[in-house]
């Protein structure tokens, strides 16, 4: 099912291989007809990840480069959309010779040759390839397909992982193998049989039910890998398929040796998310978390996991509370409770609802010193809190959300506003990564020890318009990042505050579980001295 832990999966048997030295790349596949994840809304499907060549991508590919600790690029995400649309665009160029082109075998073949690829430019010695939804969806079954494909022509090469979930049904307080059963039999209708089966469950599997599930589903019970629920960090499930047995499994699958396993740099995460020695509670303030009457976290991923790195790193307990900006919209006292918080962020975003309160939020920080970090969005925020009230420019906004603004201090590049006029929007953003020269001495050079160049990755449509600069500065803001082609703004802060910073690119995309991204540990810094 949707959200059984396919992404950790994946990125865990990747960390597990590289852990004996081999080199592995993952591919994530998504069934949309969506050319790329970038027009999708993160309610129904997650937060977009950007690669550092400008592709908008699944939430997975975050969890891919974390895990790895690898940068990865458009060859390591495909969508129907991207393959059909590959397809169509080699047929019109008469790269099929004239020939008829049909779904089948020219859409397996394609995906084929794409995580060919993958392979090749990360010169691996693993792919793993993850295949989004679930096994008895009709759009997968390209697919599959493709996998059986690849199979057949090569079996040695290619092994096959289900990732399955055995409910605990309160009523019943047993676990229950039949929809795992189930699974195996419908991805056996497609031509393939699992090797080894990622028994997800709120518990471990026991031994009375690997022996039904390798019976029924014909495999080896050893093969049967138990996958409990991990409260603490996804970080441990590394250590958790390593005691399962499962690197020795695949090996001897691929008739390859076993090699000796690294794991120190696990362990010591994994020690660091157990011994916090003291609480830091963080707010976000977003619009994105709310679908009907639950509250779901995976529009912010990386922002999670950037708030946990660096805490972790600094040896403290990260507290993340839901802020919904609506809710300081209707009823502003209730902006006093954010003085309970050691720091707020507010993350990227589109649209206008929500925006005067996440503007209200930054103002109440601002002016009561709680430390705040904007990123992309929140960059903006700032900027329009500050010109309105420190500024004196009442009515300035982002011609986003006002097109007539007396006050344009937000607004869309020159580039993008023919691309709007055509109504493209589909990775029509400034995305991907882009430098930036840091101002010496600033909080932001400081906190990336003292650089005086980074690269960080964007996406986002809308820039602080130059014109205001100079009002800006005169009042104390200050413009510590700048792009070096256009001059555009990278990173605003204040001086005489704890912390207020904020970035038009977007840093939790860059930070991973052993080397935090430096702004979010500044930030998280800043907040236990509050």
């Amino acid at each position: 099912m949707s959200g059984v832990g396919k992404g950790v999966a994946t990125s865990s048997i990747g960390a597990i291989l590289q852990a004996r030295g081999f080199s592995v790349t993952a591919v994530k596949i998504d069934p949309y007809i969506n050319v790329d994840a970038g027009t999708m809304n993160p309610v129904e499907h997650g937060e977009v990840f950007v690669t550092k060549d400008g592709v908008e991508t699944d939430q997975d590919l975050g969890n891919y480069e974390r895990f790895l600790d690898r940068d990865l690029t458009r060859v390591n995400y495909m969508t129907t959309g991207a393959v059909y649309l590959s397809v169509i665009q080699k047929e019109r160029n008469l790269e099929y010779g004239g020939r008829s082109v049909e779904v089948v075998p020219h859409i397996p073949l394609e995906v084929i040759d794409r995580l060919n690829a993958a392979a090749r430019e990360a010169k691996a010695d693993f792919v793993l390839v993850e295949i989004g939804g679930t096994v008895g969806e009709y759009q997968n079954m390209l697919f599959l397909e493709a996998a059986r494909m690849m199979h057949l022509k090569k079996p040695k090469d290619v092994m096959f992982v289900l990732v399955s979930y055995l409910p605990v049904p309160k009523m019943v307080g047993e676990m229950k193998t039949k929809p795992t059963q189930y699974a195996v039999r419908t991805l056996n209708s497609a031509g393939i049989q699992p090797d080894i089966i990622i028994a997800r469950s709120e518990l471990p599997i026991d031994e009375p039910r690997k022996q039904k599930i390798a019976t029924f589903c014909n495999m080896d019970e050893r093969a049967i890998i138990s996958a409990p629920d991990i409260e603490s960090s996804i970080y441990e499930i590394p250590l958790n398929f390593e005691r399962e047995g499962l690197a020795q499994i695949i090996l001897r699958g691929f008739g390859m040796r076993d090699r000796r396993a690294d794991f120190a740099p696990w362990k010591r995460l994994v020690a660091h998310v157990h011994n916090g020695k003291k609480e830091v509670r963080i707010g976000i303030v977003g619009k994105y978390f709310e679908s009907g009457k639950f509250v779901l976290a995976d529009s912010y991923i990386s922002v999670i996991e950037a708030i946990k790195h660096a805490c972790w790193a600094q040896e403290l307990r990260p507290i993340i509370e839901w802020l919904n900006a609506e809710e300081y919209e209707k009823n502003p006292r209730v902006l006093r409770e954010l003085k309970k918080y050691d720091g707020i962020i507010v993350p990227g975003g589109f649209g206008s609802r929500g925006i005067e309160g996440k503007i209200a939020v930054t103002r109440y920080c601002r002016q009561n010193k709680i430390p705040y970090f904007g990123l992309c969005y929140g960059l903006q925020i700032a900027v329009i809190e500050f010109a309105r009230t420190v500024c004196g420019l009442r009515r300035a906004n982002t011609t986003e959300i006002d097109k007539e603004t007396r006050y344009p201090v937000i607004d869309v590049m020159e580039e993008q506003k023919e691309k709007l006029r055509k109504n493209q929007y589909g990775a029509s953003m400034r995305l991907g990564a882009y430098e930036c020269d840091l101002v010496p001495g600033s909080r932001a050079a400081l906190a990336y020890r003292r650089a005086k160049k980074i690269s960080e990755r964007h996406r986002h449509r809308f820039e602080v318009n130059n014109a205001y600069l100079d009002a800006l500065t005169k009042k104390g803001l200050t413009v510590s990042g700048t792009n070096p082609q256009t001059g555009l703004v990278e990173i605003i802060e204040l001086s005489k505050h704890p912390f207020f910073v904020g970035t038009q690119f977007h840093p939790e995309l860059q930070s991973r579980p052993m080397t935090p991204h430096p702004l979010f540990m500044a930030f998280i810094k800043a907040s236990t001295r509050k």
